[in-house]
């Protein structure tokens, strides 16, 4: 899956959400291009012509170029008749039918990512409560792309793991040690198939060139939940710190140490991630 579609299928739930939690009739979105400067709506929900399909917002026009140039949640309860927008547009929402129209941007790191809209036929305010559903709908996309983004800047780091084996001391090998800590977190957080998978690719690439013997692992059977945890310890983390990096409960991060200590036969968290490395399971 290309990183654009899978960007895309963020936005395309993200919409589902929304719709669910509002009780709105239509909701569309699309991503930014790379320049910044147009939103070409390419999700549609619930809409009963294609009139939006592919359309391309610039920034400042209309309502959402307008939330992309404020970077903030914009609304009209009657879209064709509102003085607050521009009308380049108003063809296209004609067509389909809409009044009252909310857009939210999809904004990471202060930079617009993407917009999402929701709308009604009739001509009606749109509630706090609505409004508050699409903006927390655009969050679950903005912490999509914000794994993402930080999985693709590790990749971009350590993609070519640089030390040789044997040669894992120093603070530049910590610092690919705590990569792959980051990674091992990150991978069961993306959706994405292909990207997860080079994730982990990577994460035992990195861990084969600090093994001993060549580089070659000792098979010891971890599950990788219980990879995930000793990479965790290994950066120093507590069992409270590794759960909320994980996503797991503290009494289920213990579980997985004990499990991971009898596999490798170490009787201590710093014995276990000592035993790890030598197995060529951690960096």
């Amino acid at each position: 899956m290309a990183a654009d579609t899978a960007e895309s299928v963020e936005v395309r739930a993200a919409l589902v959400r929304l719709r669910r939690a509002t009780g709105l009739p239509v909701a569309f979105g699309g991503l930014v291009d790379s320049g910044g400067r147009l939103v070409r709506i390419s999700e549609l929900s619930g809409t009963a012509t294609p009139a939006l399909s592919a359309l391309a917002v610039s920034s400042g026009n209309g309502l959402g170029g307008k939330a992309v140039a404020l970077a903030r949640p914009c609304a009209v309860s009657d879209y064709p008749a509102s003085r607050q927008i521009s009308h380049e547009y108003d063809t296209a929402v004609a067509m389909e039918g809409l009044c009252s129209v909310l857009a939210v941007p999809v904004v990471v790191r202060r930079r617009v990512r993407g917009v999402l809209y929701g709308a009604l036929r009739t001509a009606q305010p749109l509630g706090d409560r609505t409004l508050g559903a699409a903006v927390a709908a655009a969050r679950d996309v903005e912490q999509a792309l914000v794994v993402r983004d930080e999985a693709r800047d590790l990749l971009g780091v350590v993609r070519e793991p640089g030390p040789a084996a044997g040669a894992t001391g120093g603070a530049a090998w910590e610092e690919v040690r705590e990569a792959h800590g980051t990674l091992r977190a990150l991978a069961p957080r993306i959706a994405d198939p292909e990207l997860r998978a080079e994730l982990l690719s990577v994460c035992g690439r990195l861990a084969e060139a600090a093994a001993p013997s060549a580089g070659v692992p000792r098979e010891v059977g971890l599950a990788p939940r219980e990879v995930d945890v000793l990479a965790c310890v290994a950066a120093g983390a507590t069992n409270a710190t590794a759960a909320e990096r994980l996503g797991l409960r503290p009494e289920t991060v213990k579980g997985y140490l004990r499990s991971a200590m009898r596999r490798l036969g170490a009787h201590t968290r710093l014995e276990a991630v000592v035993a790890a490395r030598r197995a060529g399971v951690l960096p």
